[in-house]
């Protein structure tokens, strides 16, 4: 039985990488891809648990060679997932997040038609403003570039499966967790464990 494909989306900010952590904690079937970046690391964040930090060079390199399920460029830097990474995790039976935007979201339900994609939004623009801002991990010219993405964003909420409004943290969290769930008792999902009972 191959495992499930989670796909979570949101635009920065919204507190996508906050839900999917809640998520990761709560349920230990379920493991996160760790994607490779161009971007800097950030205070505090570590090369292999938060990104796999590379330099342009190794990111087109395996770019070039196939080696990503999906990449994208967001805020000017460079995002991708390893397809081995994935295929493999997918083999063990393992269901797996992946923490990705709405452009390697197309990519990755190119390639498996049965992912579930979720995108997660803030209560309103100003709300998410006040949230960068709170975060204090971006100059204010950054953070205007980013909400001018975020409509951006926004405009293909319409393209996924799910949409949780984060407003209450907790119930968003809660959300999620039910749609993990929910998505695990689907028929076509259930019935190779039990094809004997089904039969």
């Amino acid at each position: 039985m191959n495992g499930q494909i989670f796909i979570i989306a949101a635009p920065s900010g919204a507190g996508k990488s906050s839900l999917v952590a809640a998520l990761i904690a709560a349920d230990p079937g379920i493991r996160l891809s760790i994607s490779h970046t161009t971007r800097p690391p950030r205070p505090g964040e570590v090369d292999g648990r938060e990104y796999h930090f590379v330099s342009h060079d190794v990111f087109h390199g395996m770019q070039e060679r196939g080696e990503f399920l999906e990449s994208a460029e967001v805020y000017g830097n460079f995002y991708g997932t390893s397809s081995a990474d994935i295929r493999h995790s997918l083999d063990q039976g393992r269901d797996v997040v992946l923490e990705i935007d709405w452009q390697g979201a197309r990519q990755v339900r190119a390639l498996f038609m049965d992912a579930i994609s979720i995108f997660i939004l803030p209560p309103s623009l100003e709300a998410l403003r006040e949230r960068l801002l709170a975060r204090g991990k971006d100059p204010l010219e950054v953070i205007e570039k980013r909400l001018a993405l975020a409509r951006e964003d926004l405009s293909h909420e319409n393209e996924f499966d799910y949409a949780i409004i984060n407003n209450e943290f907790a119930e968003a969290a809660k959300d999620l967790t039910a749609i993990v769930r929910a998505a695990r008792c689907q028929r076509s999902r259930q019935y190779p464990r039990y094809a004997d009972l089904f039969r």
